[in-house]
């Protein structure tokens, strides 16, 4: 093979991977570094915070590549992923999945350097990202199990930081499920006509003209969930302040999907990577601050 084709092949991987759209691996990091500092009271293990970062960028790639794997037959007939690497023909199924065991046992190698509790935490969470794509054809509310599946991480970063997960972790887990399924359904938002077209499921077709209304309900939830979770690790004013942005920014993404256009849809779907820095920024900021 010539270096032109390697570097082809390689490119190809790397798109495959998603790691040329990191907003995916912002959005699923945001709630792994909020249950750290949390876990941590502010001054989380740097093997924790290495292994949970580390692990979580090569999860979100291997998702990404069962994702695609799962939708070989599907992305060609879509307007967005028609040029995916698998439906362009760039890299092979059978090459997909050697990718897809090949992160996951670089993600496993770092969990082992973990306590007992993280590795047998981390075999559902595989399970979880290796299964989340073929949901799509078995329900409307493929959304909601994502948002299990990227919600998986914080009680992987309480389980490596303190060795259990109490329940002040699970009311994270819940706001952060809850946070996937808001932002899952304004990107499948975007997709709604094709997917119609082609037998997709998603909770943006479920949801139906109530979509608006539905996902503030979420953004209302989520946020109660927020609130409670930084009453149960006694945060204060900074935590609070960055509430208050997150509303802040749950009324913008409103604002943006309010005509359901393609375009604004999907900035209100980045959008939520802002919402996730402020959170951090208030958790960080809080316990800095004492």
């Amino acid at each position: 093979m010539s270096a032109r084709s390697k570097s082809s092949k390689f490119n190809a991987y790397w798109r495959l991977m998603r790691f040329d759209k990191p907003i995916g691996i912002l959005l699923l990091l945001w709630p792994a570094l909020w249950a750290l500092w949390i876990a941590g009271a502010g001054q989380p293990s740097l093997k924790a915070v290495l292994a949970i970062a580390l692990g979580t960028v090569l999860m979100r790639a291997a998702g990404c590549v069962i994702n695609d794997y799962a939708d070989r037959d599907f992305d060609p007939h879509v307007e967005r992923t028609r040029l995916r690497p698998i439906a362009a023909g760039e890299v092979s199924p059978k090459e997909a999945l050697w990718l897809f065991v090949g992160l996951c046992l670089a993600a496993f190698l770092l969990v082992l350097q973990l306590n007992t509790l993280s590795i047998a935490l981390s075999f559902p969470g595989a399970f979880l990202a290796a299964s989340y794509p073929f949901t799509k054809r078995l329900t409307h509310l493929p959304q909601a199990y994502l948002g299990i599946a990227f919600g998986w991480a914080v009680p992987m970063a309480f389980a490596a930081e303190r060795g259990e997960i109490p329940i002040d972790a699970w009311v994270l887990f819940t706001a952060t499920a809850v946070w996937a399924l808001i932002y899952d359904t304004m990107y499948a938002m975007v997709d709604r006509e094709d997917d119609l077209k082609i037998g997709v499921k998603s909770t943006a077709i479920l949801f139906g003209q109530n979509d608006r209304l539905i996902v503030g309900l979420f953004q209302l939830l989520m946020l109660g969930l927020l609130f409670q979770a930084g009453q149960n690790a006694g945060l204060g004013m900074c935590y609070h302040a960055g509430l208050m942005a997150g509303l802040g920014f749950f009324g913008y993404q409103q604002w943006l999907i309010r005509k359901r256009e393609k375009v604004p849809c999907f900035r209100a779907f980045l959008n939520n990577n802002w919402l996730g820095a402020s959170l951090f920024a208030g958790i960080a900021l809080d316990y800095a601050l004492r």
